[in-house]
């Protein structure tokens, strides 16, 4: 009798486990991918998460990667002023534009703009020195409005114009 039990016993611990791997099959972790990218020789980095299957091994170097270009982005010009006197023996130069991130989810990132000179030459930059709203992250379905203003010596050379041409939004997160 007492054989018995201990052989029924026996026989479901060793039913119960299973040499199938479906258990394993079905396990996931997520996993941060380390990446960078360079951007008007400045080197930025950007994480991802993903999930993937448990026996997948752990990344162990960045990646580089084309820099993330936030697509559903758009902006408006609010102001654009340039004062060739100032009084200061300075120009100066002062424009606001309203960032807009139409989508579902809040962004975060670096604003670059390019400005044209009369001359056709283009400088782009983050112009992070000069700026006081940097707008580096965005809500979602929301705006932010970038702030330049930066006076410059009379002693350099005045342009004639400048024209705000392109603002690109470049991801961080």
């Amino acid at each position: 009798m007492k054989f018995n039990i201990l052989a029924i016993i026996a026989l479901l611990f060793f039913a119960c486990s299973s040499d199938d791997d479906s258990d394993d099959e079905d396990c996931m972790k997520t996993i941060t991918l380390s990446q960078y990218y360079f951007y008007n020789n400045q080197s930025y980095s950007y994480d991802i998460t993903q999930e993937v299957p448990c026996d997948t091994p752990e990344p162990t170097e960045a990646e580089e990667i084309e820099p993330p270009v936030l697509e559903s982005f758009n902006y408006e010009v609010l102001v654009l002023e340039t004062t060739t006197d100032t009084g200061n023996n300075t120009v100066r130069l002062y424009f606001e534009i309203k960032l807009y991130n139409p989508n579902d989810y809040s962004i975060t990132g670096i604003p670059f703009i390019t400005l044209e000179y009369a001359d056709g030459t283009k400088v782009t930059s983050t112009f992070s020195n000069s700026i006081s709203n940097s707008c580096n992250s965005i809500g979602a379905n929301s705006s932010c409005v970038l702030i330049f203003d930066e006076e410059d010596s009379l002693d350099k050379e005045i342009p004639e114009s400048i024209e705000i041409v392109d603002v690109q939004f470049l991801l961080t997160d």
